[in-house]
């Protein structure tokens, strides 16, 4: 394999340079930059922003605190302007002033940022002259590691690592972007009344609504056969990290839920989270029981409400229900956490009841895990934070930056980050928990230390398996607000926000891992960090973890798995968990339910499932956020994957997006199904415009048809009137003709003068009538005929033959009085034709055919 050749017809990137190319004037594209013409840019701009202010990719209320020009995106070699504003740090091309999404990044989704300076040695004797790199290096919480370069010898740096300073590291919540931007139109309803009809809805009583009357008056309290909401928390002061309603069992009265919350840390007492329907079944979530360091403390109240979980089987009447504990650290740590007064439960008093320990580290684990991971893809990516690619690395052609055997070592590394592992004992935690449940109708407790970590990552995951609403838009928000929200993980904290009190821990720090040899990402190997760590920080102080970032990778496992099951696809989970690191929105501020009222959260801030359902409504097609594959019908019951199936992979929409955002895409079938999907519904749009012309032109040949019909309707009419009139006029004619009489017709055109008249000897026995047609008139007169015509009259010799007044001779009998016969006869000829003479018959119809 012979390696890439630096593009042609431009100028070559900043990484097809060796080190002492780039630092030396004109050769790198560092240098050709033209630093006089932005200089005197940024001083006739001076320090104000309004050159920016009306940038059509500023959000509402968003405005530009800093800019730098003339700033080196070193990941891509990409020169451009950086803007910092009071959401994000926006970057910006040169020239053209697209936004470049790499360079991008919102303030709260950035971990910790600090100023190096590079020095590269240089084998020139001039070297030395050529002053150091100034680079920014921003780490964020979304899998990224970006490094800005700024020219030597301004303050350009300084001015924006200051305003990072104070925008990233707000004093309070208020002074977060979303409360300036107040909740325009992504309004949040109360989320205690979606709470309240998740509630509803597992109780069996979805055909109720909640509403601000029901909250108020208390009237929500409702209950099945089994369980009942409970509001003995309506003001937090059972517990100020619970909810203010929780399911309890129906036999147990808010006098012994008093008690029993006394026996668990944090007062965190044993609630229903999900029951399945029909069985009886529950998964209750807690936290540690207070054993103490003997383990010999237990309470009465607890072990009663724990056995009431243990409801008796639907076949079976006097048969219990199995109850299974499940713990989620590991045994030595539950044991270790009895020298401060906590611990586990013991079987015997708890109906001899399992207990199991699914060995899950704490979140100062996944910490160093999420950075080890981090670390190793900006490392090993196509876009990494020196400006290299891996194959680049070391000079030469190299795949992570040796031969075979470093390829080898680099898979390693991925498995020393453990981040894989941490997903797989989540996984196997849940499927167990979800297992218990749907095949053996068992109720299963579950809990960690405090109950809001581990508990809610175990609890939600078995919940998405079992329940399919929860697989859907709606039930997806219902399941992250009932046992994320609600029962209270401390966002602020693990995600490194400011709470309410003000004092929202910040500092980031880099613990020794136990795998010590493990290499840092390539800027930190040749930098070092411009702002000092306090020393006193430690794992105590330390809050931020990636808990909720690892279950959502873990319900990204899940559809790897079942890509039928879920309404939403991976790219909805990535624009889900950009929304939260975000801080745009107010949904996941703060530690508790109790907090976010406090902070009346719900009025001021946005709603990020309102923008998100906005998203999906705009969408013409279908929205890249939702599941083409999406099968309801398959997938109605609960998901219980294998062990053997549960080997987890790098999300590579979310993890390989900045590092390799090639591949990341490359094998997104969705991506191509979307592509055929909206080519298919482009066709089928046409198809059915072609069935609607066809149809009209159906109906006009329908119509076209019917008339034709019609008119050979009315023709075949019209030439049986014709047959019929010509029969009868040639009867006519041969009477008028047996008296001796003759017919006349005449034709003229309309226009003409005075019609013609036939006229004979006998005038006073003539007449005429005019028939009008299409172009001509047709006249008809009746004459008697004359002697001779009479004679050669074949009838009128009849008529004459059988006369009874003609004598044998010819003679008539009575020559002086007229023949009263032939005078009869010509009356009732002459009544006919003038009946005749009435009809409007079209001369047409006399025609032969």
């Amino acid at each position: 394999m012979t390696p890439p050749r630096p593009p042609s017809g431009r100028q070559r990137p900043l990484r097809y340079y060796s080190d002492s190319e780039r630092t030396e004037g004109g050769s790198g594209s560092w240098d050709t930059l033209e630093w006089n013409k932005l200089d005197s840019q940024q001083t006739a701009s001076g320090s104000s922003s309004t050159s920016f202010a009306n940038l059509s990719c500023l959000l509402e209320s968003e405005r530009v605190i800093v800019e730098g020009y003339g700033v080196v995106l070193i990941n891509t070699d990409e020169a451009g302007t950086l803007l910092v504003t009071n959401f994000r740090i926006l970057f910006l091309s040169e020239g053209t002033r697209k936004v470049i999404p790499l360079g991008t990044i919102p303030l709260a989704t950035i971990e910790k940022f600090n100023k190096t300076a590079l020095k590269v040695q240089s084998n020139n004797r001039q070297s030395d002259k050529n002053p150091p790199r100034r680079l920014l290096q921003v780490t964020g919480k979304d899998m990224r590691i970006i490094v800005y370069g700024f020219r030597p010898k301004t303050k350009q740096r300084r001015s924006v690592f200051d305003a990072l300073l104070r925008c990233t590291k707000p004093e309070r919540v208020w002074d977060l972007y979303t409360f300036a931007c107040g909740p325009s139109k992504f309004g949040n309803a109360n989320p205690k009344e979606r709470l309240l009809n998740e509630y509803f809805r597992l109780l069996g009583k979805s055909s109720l609504r909640a509403s601000m009357d029901m909250i108020e008056d208390g009237s929500f309290t409702l209950e099945n056969e089994l369980w009942r909401i409970s509001d003995l928390n309506s003001n937090y002061n059972l517990c100020q990290t619970y909810p203010f309603a929780f399911m309890v069992p129906k036999s147990i009265s808010d006098e012994e839920l008093l008690q029993a919350c006394s026996f668990r840390a944090k007062c965190r007492l044993p609630v229903i989270t999900w029951c399945q329907p029909g069985s009886g079944a529950v998964i209750a979530r807690s936290s540690q029981p207070l054993v103490g360091l003997m383990m010999n403390m237990r309470s009465n109240f607890d072990e009663k409400l724990v056995a009431a979980f243990c409801t008796q089987l639907g076949a079976n009447k006097g048969e219990r229900r199995k109850l299974y504990i499940a713990d989620a650290r590991p045994r030595k740590n539950a044991l270790a956490n009895g020298a401060m007064g906590g611990g586990s439960e013991s079987s015997s008093n708890y109906f001899q009841s399992p207990i199991v320990f699914f060995g899950i580290d704490n979140i100062h684990a996944m910490r160093e895990s999420y950075s080890r991971l981090r670390d190793y893809l900006d490392m090993h990516g196509a876009t990494s934070s020196d400006g290299r690619s891996s194959f680049l690395r070391h000079t030469g052609w190299t795949w992570g930056g040796g031969n075979l055997s470093s390829m080898s070592a680099s898979v390693s590394l991925l498995g020393d980050s453990g981040w894989l592992i941490h997903i797989q004992n989540v996984l196997a935690g849940a499927a167990w928990i979800a297992a218990r449940v749907a095949v053996e109708s068992a109720s299963v407790l579950v809990h960690c230390s405090d109950g809001w970590d581990r508990t809610t990552q175990l609890v939600s995951l078995a919940c998405l398996m079992l329940d399919p609403y929860y697989r859907t838009f709606a039930g997806f928000q219902a399941l992250v607000e009932k046992d994320w929200l609600a029962f209270g993980h401390p966002f602020s904290d693990r995600v490194g926000m400011p709470n309410i009190s003000g004092s929202g821990n910040f500092d980031f720090p880099r613990q020794s891992s136990s795998a010590g040899s493990y290499p840092s990402s390539p800027v930190r190997q040749s930098t070092q960090s411009g702002a000092s760590q306090s020393p006193s920080s430690s794992h105590a102080q330390n809050n931020y973890s990636p808990i909720f970032t690892q279950w959502v990778d873990s319900v990204s496992q899940l559809m790897r798995m079942y890509p039928c099951a879920f309404e939403f696809s991976p790219t909805f989970l990535v624009d889900f968990m950009d929304c939260l690191l975000s801080c745009r929105f107010g949904n996941f501020l703060c530690n508790s339910e109790k907090e976010r009222q406090q902070c009346a959260i719900a009025e001021a801030c946005g709603c990020i499932w309102a923008y998100l359902t906005d998203l999906r409504s705009l969408a013409t097609t279908s929205h890249v956020h939702c599941n083409p594959f999406y099968d309801p019908l398959k997938y109605d019951g609960p998901l219980l994957p294998p062990a053997a199936s549960l080997a987890p992979t790098l999300w590579p929409q979310f993890h390989l997006r900045w590092a390799c955002p090639e591949e990341a895409t490359a094998a997104d079938i969705e991506v191509q199904c979307r592509a055929m999907r909206a080519k298919y519904s482009e066709m089928q749009k046409e198809k059915e415009a072609t069935e609607r012309r066809v149809d009209e032109i159906s109906f006009a040949m329908e119509s076209l048809s019917a008339e034709l019909l019609r008119e050979r309707r009315m023709s075949w009419s019209a030439r049986e009137s014709a047959k019929r009139a010509t029969k009868e006029y040639r009867a006519l004619t041969r009477a008028v003709q047996s008296l001796g009489c003759k017919v006349n017709f005449t034709t003229s055109d309309v226009e003409d003068a005075p019609l013609e008249t036939n006229n004979n000897n006998n005038n006073n026995n003539s007449r005429r009538r005019d028939r009008q047609g299409n172009n001509s008139d047709v006249s008809v007169s009746i004459s008697l005929m004359s002697e001779e015509n009479r004679s050669e009259n074949q009838v009128g010799r009849v008529c004459e033959a059988l006369c009874p007044l003609r004598t044998r001779e010819g003679v008539c009998r009575w020559p002086e009085a007229g023949c009263a016969h032939l005078g009869s006869q010509f009356v009732g000829l002459k009544t006919n034709f003038d009946a005749f003479d009435r009809l409007s018959i079209h001369e047409s119809y006399f025609k032969s055919e």
